[in-house]
């Protein structure tokens, strides 16, 4: 997540960083819950140059959402990076779904694992400044529904990010 990202705040939502659990081996420090709601402001989709990584199934939902072939969409959205596909992004590092616009990702009920896994992620849950500095730069994060821990732990490694 870019850490260059302005903060934007929405009136009546209070951001919350969950309780500290006591840290053990077994306990994650959110083993009582993050708050998170998708905003669509597309800030985690813009920013620094990254690799989104895709696979076969993703590559055919986000082409069949665009109404192309799979070939097609690789050739025109899609770069080899060692054995894996990964999703082009503009100069600026925005994501090449990104609309430039509407900030709105053109893909979204497709979108990639990585994307929908978003915050709970490896790197925004290490510790809590982690997170809490993914909430000063994503809306949505601290905000919004509850997630347990076991909702967490799901997306947290249906893929590592």
């Amino acid at each position: 997540m870019p850490s260059t990202l302005n903060h934007v705040t929405r009136p009546n939502k209070k951001k919350q960083v969950s309780q500290q659990t006591p840290v053990s081996a077994e306990t994650p420090w959110y083993a009582d819950g993050l708050r998170f709601e998708c905003t669509q402001c597309g800030k985690c989709c813009s920013g620094e140059p990254g690799y989104v990584f895709i696979d076969e199934a993703e590559t055919a939902a986000m082409a069949a959402e665009l109404k192309m072939s799979v070939d097609e969409f690789e050739q025109k959205f899609t770069r080899r990076v060692g054995r894996q596909s990964s999703l082009i992004e503009y100069p600026d590092g925005d994501c090449i779904f990104l609309e430039p616009k509407t900030r709105h990702c053109m893909v979204y009920n497709s979108r990639p694992i990585q994307c929908r896994t978003w915050p709970f992620w490896d790197s925004t849950l290490a510790t809590p400044a982690d997170w809490q500095e993914t909430c000063e730069v994503c809306p949505g994060a601290g905000a919004g529904t509850l997630y347990s821990l076991d909702e967490i732990e799901i997306r947290r490694t249906e893929k590592p990010v």
